[in-house]
Parts: structure tokens; sequence; C-alpha cells
């Protein structure tokens, strides 16, 4: 069988060159010249008596052939890599080296860090704050929980959870100016995590796109919107995951009856050549582990607060106060297709 396997070497000359569609970019990333990236691919066309790239063009591209052979030597690749990895680092214990969203890291993975660390007392952490993709392709992180699409390309990636947006506010500053209507948001501060499209979003679901707002302000990240609207300076976006347990503990309310569903989600991430490291694996498990039996608890609105939503001009006043709901309730009001959100590094 061995006999008639292609050497290695033209192998990954030939999966870096697909991959990037270059072979320039291939001699870059194998660290060769460009005359050896085309002689092992030109010695592995011989061995198959078969053109694996059609030339021509700024791009290379697959042939047929080229294209039947590419999934089977990426996933081969793929697998020797992870089990490397695992002979090299084999057991549950060592330094981890993490980045997550500055909001998800601060109000949940922190205040959670106690159950893996009692599990797992072997494994030092090191936590970054950051939502830069950029870190899935360094050798100096392990496991990266981002916000977004999911597709990353060369890396291994699974969806964590989704989320719904809605405004919080502390009960200090609740009592000192209240919200009794989304027209009441023109005396409050609007407290920006973002470019200011995650408001923009709810506001045009609630029908109040044009309301005239009041002082506002921008911050880099959800993590220091919130934490502005913890210290009573104004209005924010949180998001069931981040914001959920502080308005359990009723440091934050939820104001109003509507959320909107981000556009986006958490996801873990991680190189595909660390994912069957047995350190890398034990904290992905207890990620997902953690939410899952840690569910987010149920988000109580303040009383009787109406949203005079598109849907609500088409009930009688009367009946739309009788039918409040918590934002969390199965009835509640949420729109199914918000502008796409944003979090900063």
């Amino acid at each position: 069988m061995s006999s008639r396997l292609p050497p290695l070497n033209p192998l990954r000359a030939f999966e870096a060159t697909a991959r990037r569609g270059s072979v320039s970019a291939a001699a870059r990333e194998l660290n060769v010249t460009h005359g050896a990236i085309s002689h092992q691919i030109r010695a592995l066309e011989l061995s198959f008596n078969a053109a694996l790239f059609e030339r021509g063009g700024k791009r290379l591209r697959l042939t047929p052939q080229g294209a039947l052979l590419l999934p089977a030597v990426t996933h081969a690749f793929a697998e020797i890599a992870a089990a490397t990895a695992a002979m090299t680092r084999p057991a549950t214990s060592g330094e981890l080296r993490i980045t997550c969203v500055p909001a998800l890291l601060s109000f949940w993975m922190i205040p959670r860090l106690h159950q893996f660390t009692e599990q797992f007392p072997d494994v030092q952490l090191t936590l970054v704050a950051s939502n830069d993709e950029a870190h899935l392709h360094s050798p100096d992180v392990d496991v990266c929980l981002l916000y977004g699409d999911g597709n990353w390309g060369d890396c291994w990636a699974r969806l964590w959870s989704r989320l719904e947006l809605f405004p919080v506010v502390s009960p200090t500053l609740l009592n000192m100016r209240p919200l009794r209507s989304i027209r009441d948001l023109r005396d409050h501060v609007m407290l920006h995590g973002d470019d200011g499209r995650e408001w923009n979003t709810w506001l045009a679901a609630a029908d109040a796109a044009d309301l005239q707002r009041g002082r506002q302000h921008f911050m880099s990240d959800a993590r220091l919107s919130t934490e502005g609207a913890l210290h009573n300076q104004g209005v924010a976006l949180g998001d069931t995951i981040t914001a959920g347990s502080l308005i359990a503990r009723g440091e934050l309310i939820a104001p109003f009856d509507l959320t909107v569903p981000a556009n986006d989600a958490f996801f873990v991430a991680c190189r595909n050549e660390v994912r069957a490291a047995p350190i890398v694996r034990v904290f992905i498990d207890w990620l997902f582990a953690a939410l899952e039996s840690d569910p987010m608890p149920e988000l109580q609105t303040s009383a009787r607060t109406i949203i005079r939503s598109r849907m609500s001009k088409q009930e009688d006043p009367k009946s739309a106060a009788e039918g409040f709901r918590p934002v969390s309730s199965p009835g509640s009001r949420r729109v199914e297709s918000p502008q796409k959100r944003k979090i900063k590094s």
C-alpha cells in the first residue's frame, strides 16, 4: 500500500498551492523557493500522469483530477497534525492560552472560571480580551471565542451560542429617570458598544428609527457599554449571554419587551493542529458543558413598559398593555432580520 502513495513533500506543495491559490503564496508559507514548489507539483503530476492545475491567469485553478485529490490530502494533513498535537501534549496540564470577546470574558467566563480550575487544577490559563480573528492563526493562542459568522478559513470552528439584543439600564438610574415609554429614551444617554448600528437595528424594530436622541457615547466594545450601564451612565444594549446574570442579580433591568436576534453568534474556534490536544479538548468540552448546565436566567423587564411597535399599532392600547410579557417569555416580540452586529476587538 505504501509503495503506491505519492511522496509527502509534493503533496504538501500541492495542498498549499491549491489552498492559497498561487505558487508564490505556497512557497512563502512553506519557506521554500517558487521553483521548488513548481518542481514538486510537476513531480506529483508525473506520478499521477495527470495535470492537477490549469495554468493561465493570476490564480491557479484545479483540474477535475486536482479537485478530486485536494479534499483527501487536506483531511489527511489535518489528521496528522491533530495526532502530532496529541502526542506532544499528552496530558491535561500545562498552559492554555485563550482569547475571548471582551464582554463574554468579563461577564460570563470569569465568574465561572473556578469551575474549570477546580476540575483541572494543573492547567494554567492565560486569558486575553479580544475579538480579533487573526489570533486563530497565531501559534501563541490555543482557543478563541469569537463573535462572527464562523466562516474562518484553515481552522476548526463550532457554534457556541446565538444572541438576542435588548436595552439594559441600572435600577438606580431608572428610579431617578423613569423609562415609561420608548420616547423617554430621549432623556437618557445612549451607550453604544459599536458604531451605532446595533441601536439603529433595535429602534427600527421598535418603529422608533426617527426618535430624537439625547446625548450618546460610543465605546470600543460591548463590555464597556455594559459597564457604563452598570455605573448609571446611560442605557446600553445587552444580550442574553453577557447581561443575563446581571439582570438575574438585579444589577441591570431590561425595561422593554422587545428583543432582536443578533445576526452573528459566538463561536469556539482553534487551529486544526491543536484541536485534538487533550488540554484543548477538555477546555472546549467544558465551555459547552458549562453553557448547557448553567442556562441563562429568565430576564424580567420593569413593570408594564409598552413599546408602540408596528405590531402594537394594530392592537387596542388596552389589550397591548394587558399583553405585556418579559423579554424572554415564549410570546415576547422579536424581530427576525436585524442588521449585522459588530463587536470590536
